[in-house]
């Protein structure tokens, strides 16, 4: 019904405005004088122009959105440019502009920025620019731009909506620069963190592999890639594995987003110590990356960082429990995490005196200090060979601090 109306409107509309003609020159010719005469030329400009823009194309107008990039992170600044090209320079009165977003990037925007009330009268090329002042993370499209057009009386209104291209931008999450250092069962000893990056054993060769991007030149193993037809490079014994598998908590939680941010930090100061790092992530679906490193692999994870969800089904224990990590028997682990629980002090427990070392980094709000359960839950997760560190968000950088303090 509602669709019938519309249609029918801009009909009705124009049999108005033509009733009003025939009414005011009705008028005119039975009254006669100055004033009805008066009356009816000076409203003829006006029905005339309601006339002509009746049969204006408005769908002839092209219509393209520009931004200077389509990667940011989180928090930054997005300017948007609406260029707006007409073939002819039939004038146009007044022009609402607006640019449909998506849900989730709607709610960054204030005070209807993206609407804009335009008169552009003979002008065939039209600017509209606004501006978002701080991007939230996700992945973000942008939808059609809705333009409305009318006549001085508003008898006249014509409206479309013009699809654009697949225009999309990614918000990564925000990070902070932080310096990694490899944790050992010291607990709150207190060690200083170092810029050397990891190195490995090189001076004995067990097995080759497949190469990696980060893999040095002088590695390739020529006579097994000429065999192969393939780059092939040695692999080398570590004197002590490096290695890093973080395991993100995706269940709801407050304070979600710095969980995000932080998980990105930690993964590109890992990268950057020269160590490979793995991520395992599971919200309403699984997602893993292997232990690696390089340019390459930082951009996958922050991808995947960009569009996570808190919606896992399951809390972080029962992902630890499920998932057993048979295969990261090597590397280090690190879950992150908002929330300390006894089952998963329990698992992670039981995980440390199999595999090796795991450190549960707790995230906590900006003003937000640990509970007396959470100073005993640490207490207990020492004693069963975990390192649990408290980080406030906003200062991440105490998760490598000189002393950690709970």
């Amino acid at each position: 019904m509602k669709e019938s109306f519309a249609r029918l409107k801009p009909i009705w509309k124009l049999l108005i405005l033509l009733f009003l003609i025939v009414l005011t020159f009705s008028y005119a010719m039975f009254q006669g004088g100055f004033v009805s005469w008066f009356l009816f030329y000076s409203f003829v400009p006006f029905a005339l122009y309601g006339l002509f823009l009746s049969f204006y194309k408005l769908g002839n107008i092209e219509v393209i959105r520009g931004f200077e990039k389509s990667e940011f992170n989180a928090g930054e600044k997005l300017v948007v440019n609406i260029r707006m090209k007409r073939r002819s320079a039939f004038p146009l009165f007044y022009m609402v502009i607006e640019d449909n977003l998506s849900a989730s990037l709607a709610l960054s925007v204030k005070n209807k920025s993206t609407k804009a009330l335009i008169f552009p009268y003979f002008r065939k090329e039209i600017d509209f620019e606004y501006t978002i002042e701080a991007l939230p993370r996700g992945e973000h499209h942008f939808q059609g731009i809705q333009v409305k057009v009318g006549d001085l009386l508003g008898l006249i209104e014509k409206q479309t909506t013009f699809p654009t291209a697949d225009d999309k931008i990614i918000v990564y999450p925000a990070y902070e620069e932080l310096i990694y250092r490899t944790m050992d069962h010291h607990y709150d000893q207190g060690m200083t963190a170092s810029k050397e990056r990891v190195q490995r054993d090189t001076s004995m060769a067990v097995g080759i592999r497949d190469y990696q991007p980060g893999d040095r030149f002088s590695w390739i193993n020529w006579k097994a890639t000429a065999k192969r037809n393939e780059i092939m490079t040695k692999e080398f014994e570590q004197r002590k594995s490096h290695d890093v598998l973080i395991l993100m908590d995706c269940a709801p939680e407050k304070n979600f987003e710095a969980i995000v941010s932080f998980t990105a930090s930690i993964v590109k100061a890992i990268l950057s110590k020269g160590a490979q790092v793995g991520f395992l992530s599971s919200s309403s679906e699984r997602v893993a990356f292997p232990i690696r490193n390089g340019e390459a692999h930082q951009q996958q994870i922050f991808y995947h960082l960009a569009k996570v969800k808190d919606d896992s089904p399951v809390p972080l224990d029962v992902v630890l429990e499920v998932e057993g990590f048979s295969l990261w028997q090597n590397a280090s682990l690190m879950l992150v995490s908002g929330q300390l629980t006894k089952s998963l002090v329990e698992k992670a427990g039981r995980f440390s005196a199999k595999q090796g070392l795991v450190t549960i980094l707790l995230i906590k709000g900006k003003n937000e200090s640990a509970t007396d359960l959470e100073r005993a839950l640490k207490a207990e997760a020492n004693a069963r060979g975990v390192r649990v560190v408290f980080i406030a968000e906003g200062q991440f950088s105490a998760a490598f601090s000189e002393v950690n303090q709970g």
